[in-house]
């Protein structure tokens, strides 16, 4: 039974010294997201436009903006979706690209959309790349947001990450600020009902319908 008495507490320690080591390690972490948002209006497409790129200039560092010529006059009866494409599909820099510990090489695509948006935001050790796509359809508009956010965390700069997080909000919860802010101001600009339809990781409350 001594054996077993004084082994514990090695074990212990040595469990305490992985958490440790795992606490020093200085990791680089990748993750999806993506949003959709149906937005009834009446509102012209220029308006609901000009108020989407009022909401992302409020958080992004860079963008890029177009609005493309509708292939028909008359909105459709269903909305468009954004799509993932791999631009390096069936070369051999894909499979590299998507090795273990990242997502590769992904492009999202707006295809029928009234307005697109390829934005990105740096702060430090974290990085933020943007696509925003906005269709309409005969009901109003849908709103699809796809982002891919790394940061970093652990290593002996954690210390001071912690702190500038607890004084300015953490890196997750400007990502999701940056989405929100374009449905903030398309709802504030055209007065549209907002339903939040699907993504990933999954959004808590409404918030939109909290800042009235």
């Amino acid at each position: 039974m001594r054996k077993i008495v004084f082994a514990l507490p090695i074990f212990a320690l040595l469990g305490g010294c992985g958490a440790v080591n795992n606490a020093l390690v200085e990791k680089t972490k990748t993750v999806e997201y993506y949003r959709i948002f149906d937005l009834k209006t009446d509102a012209a497409r220029d308006v609901v436009a000009e108020a989407a790129s009022n909401g992302l200039g409020k958080n992004v560092t860079d963008a890029q903006e177009a609005t493309p010529i509708p292939e028909t006059a008359t909105p459709p009866d269903e909305p468009g979706r954004f799509k993932l494409v791999n631009p390096l599909a069936g070369s051999s820099l894909a499979a590299l690209a998507g090795g273990g510990g990242g997502l590769g090489i992904k492009v999202a695509t707006c295809e029928g959309a009234i307005w697109t948006a390829s934005a990105k935001r740096e702060i430090t050790d974290s990085d933020l790349k943007l696509t925003a796509c906005l269709f309409q359809y005969k009901q109003g508009y849908h709103l699809d947001v796809y982002a891919a956010f790394s940061k970093k965390e652990g290593g002996l700069m954690q210390i001071s990450r912690s702190l500038a997080s607890k004084m300015v909000g953490k890196p997750e919860e400007w990502v999701e600020k940056t989405f929100l802010d374009i449905v903030l101001s398309i709802q504030k600009e055209t007065g549209a009902e907002v339903t939040y339809l699907e993504g990933q990781p999954k959004l808590q409350g409404t918030p939109w319908l909290d800042q009235i």
